[in-house]
């Protein structure tokens, strides 16, 4: 990301001006690793859902670029040999996946050198989503999060969605920008390049720097407009209340875009600014810290990314390009409740539960009806768990998990967590709740789980408790409603 504000003007991009490269149709890629957050690879084309994006396989294009900076001088800033095998890299790989890649040579760059474009064949032409990060770094450092973070997560969707080859309702095109790092030179030069018609074939540009911060936020480019709204929307189903991106405004290349009237959105992890200390305790991380401590540094290296960051970073781009440019045989909202027996009436039915933990005991009433899952309360150090398989439908407006939970507990500290209720959905924590939440009676909690759409995944309560004072997690009428 550069370093100050810009506060310039622009006017008016396919392929004008550009060397352009037509390469062979798809060819199959390697299987997927499966990660931590993750969807499921889709079992056809037509399929709604997003696929996983590995981020063992976006990190090792992170270890592609840190080899080629050791190998150039230690760096990869734009015009330098660095910035040339970055290029290539990304190129090749592009090739062979079966895109049409071009090179645009940035005369005015401070640097003069290439952006690289990319665009998967299918969509209508007029109908155009935009993905795009800076592939330059600073002189300092191998610039690793500073943006081989960026120019890697979209290399790996770009790959991915090339292995699956759905059928497009828009055309996607990828880019990596030259001199970002000058003042937004290349994407400038790109935007500039742009007539009055091509310009309004792009529906939207989301852009994607710095996505693997260390100390890293959840920050989205304009996070309240439309065009955010499938990037929100994703991490809104991890519960990571994302923040708008105030440090990178005017500071990286959706700038040019949204100033020739383009709309724009994109992720970031934050650069110099430091942590506060309310998204510390929303985020995890150190307050008063940088986001990221090696911004423009030597010691931006593979060691100075968060994989768990990345990994969000990557998936949420995937879940945005399938909404947005997916689709051919997209199944229509099916609707309704997919947990089965939430009140428990039904005793352990579809549930899978410790012994004893769906019950009828009246020393924890239920919320309605006679059943309801009662989690712990023994007094002694053990672990309780209340599981169910569910299956969200695709193509819903909406997916919304609830349940009413009754904490009641014998510990006194108003300070210390003794005992624990985890809420997951897959492999991703929603929630955890303790003694600290005590509560008189029954409070309903709600999460949107929109990322899961189209997926078959568990549904998992896990109550801990240390070896004396008892907390019971008392659990009922469970819904996941898709509307």
């Amino acid at each position: 990301m550069r370093g100050r504000t810009l506060s310039a003007g622009i006017a008016l991009a396919v392929f004008a001006g550009m060397t352009v490269t037509l390469a062979a149709q798809p060819v199959a890629a390697s299987p997927m690793t499966t990660m931590t957050e993750a969807r499921p690879i889709a079992s056809t084309a037509a399929a709604l859902a997003a696929p996983d994006i590995s981020v063992t396989n976006v990190q090792a294009h992170l270890t592609q670029f840190n080899s080629i900076a050791t190998s150039n001088g230690g760096n990869r800033r734009a015009g330098s040999a660095g910035y040339t095998a970055s290029l290539n890299y990304v190129k090749t790989r592009l090739q062979s996946a079966g895109y049409t890649v071009s090179e645009q040579y940035c005369s005015s760059c401070t640097y003069p050198s290439n952006n690289l474009i990319a665009e998967w064949p299918g969509g209508p032409t007029d109908q155009v989503v935009m993905f795009g990060a800076h592939l330059d770094g600073v002189s300092a450092g191998p610039g690793i999060n500073d943006n081989a973070t960026g120019s890697s997560t979209l290399l790996e969707n770009a790959l991915v969605l090339a292995a699956q080859n759905p059928t497009m309702t828009k055309k996607v095109r990828f880019a990596w920008w030259t001199d970002e790092e000058q003042g937004l030179n290349g994407s400038r030069f790109y935007v500039n390049s742009l007539n009055t018609t091509q310009r309004g074939y792009i529906k939207g540009y989301y852009n994607f720097d710095m996505v693997g911060s260390t100390n890293g936020g959840y920050f989205i480019n304009r996070v309240t407009s439309t065009t955010a709204a499938p990037l929100k929307a994703y991490w809104d189903s991890l519960g990571l209340q994302p923040e708008e991106n105030v440090e990178g405004q005017g500071r990286s290349d959706d700038y040019y875009f949204q100033q020739a009237g383009i709309p724009t959105s994109g992720y970031a992890a934050g650069a110099s600014a430091r942590k506060t200390s309310s998204q510390a305790a929303k985020w995890g991380g150190t307050a008063n810290s940088a986001y990221d401590p090696c911004y423009h540094r030597s010691c931006d290296t593979t060691a100075n990314v968060s994989a768990t960051v990345l990994n969000r970073a990557a998936d949420g781009v995937a879940y945005a390009l399938w909404q947005l440019a997916v689709g051919g045989g997209t199944p229509s909202c099916t609707g309704g409740q997919v947990v089965g027996n939430g009140g428990f009436e039904s005793g352990n039915t579809t549930w899978t539960a410790s012994s004893g933990v769906i019950t009828t005991a009246s020393a924890q009433p239920a919320r309605t009806g006679s059943y309801k899952a009662w989690l712990n309360g023994n007094g002694s150090s053990g672990t309780e768990s209340l599981t169910q398989s569910v299956t969200l439908p695709a193509g819903c407006a909406s997916y919304t998990l609830s349940f009413w939970l009754h904490i009641d507990t014998a510990e006194t500290t108003s300070s210390t967590v003794y005992d624990r209720l985890t809420v997951q959905l897959g492999s991703t924590t929603l929630a955890t709740y303790s003694n600290l939440n005590r509560a008189s009676g029954y409070v309903q909690r709600s999460f949107s789980v929109a990322g899961f759409a189209g997926q078959t995944v568990t549904l998992r309560f896990t109550g801990t408790e240390d070896s004396s004072l008892q907390t019971s997690f008392v659990i009922d009428d469970v819904t996941l409603v898709a509307s």
